[in-house]
């Protein structure tokens, strides 16, 4: 088996469990619920095979939803958030992603930063959207968004630079 496909499922098996066991019952506030399994969508290589990462993005949601009994809510957003990454890497990127010669081990700080942040903010405005469902509700919506957000960031970020390959 290849060394990428094995960090990879190591990956996807290590951040779902601590996403079920120690993220899932940290609730600062009653705001603050960081969401870390999305480091797996975040950082997956992207020279790979587009179905087959919308599927793993998606059984991974799935997954953390069974573990959690959310009904849904983070399979659909994970997908939400696999098929918008071109966006947001081309937003912090450019014209690296435009050629497919991006490797975030080797990214600067600045473009990383800019990706991670536009990204889970995105995630968690979809988390939380399909959670709450009710749009007399959208101050509390932005308010879980906001602060869960730069909770997640921050691990993600910290995380990231941790389990950077090294050269």
């Amino acid at each position: 088996m290849n060394n990428k496909v094995t960090l990879n499922i190591v990956r996807f098996v290590v951040l779902l469990i601590a996403q079920v066991t120690i993220c899932s019952n940290i609730n600062l506030f009653g705001y603050v619920n960081p969401f870390i399994y999305i480091i797996f969508i975040l950082i997956y290589p992207v020279k790979t095979n587009r179905m087959l990462f919308l599927l793993l993005a998606f059984n991974l949601g799935l997954l953390v939803d069974m573990f959690l009994d959310s009904g849904g809510v983070h399979a659909a957003s994970s997908v939400l958030l696999a098929f918008a990454r071109p966006v947001f890497l081309k937003n912090a990127y450019g014209t690296l992603y435009d050629h497919q010669t991006l490797k975030f081990g080797n990214s600067e700080i600045g473009a990383l930063i800019t990706y991670i942040s536009t990204a889970i903010l995105f995630h968690h405005f979809a988390v939380f959207n399909l959670e709450i469902f009710n749009i007399s509700q959208i101050l509390l919506i932005l308010k879980k968004t906001l602060f869960s957000s730069i909770f997640t960031i921050i691990l993600s970020f910290l995380l990231i630079l941790l389990f950077k390959t090294r050269k």
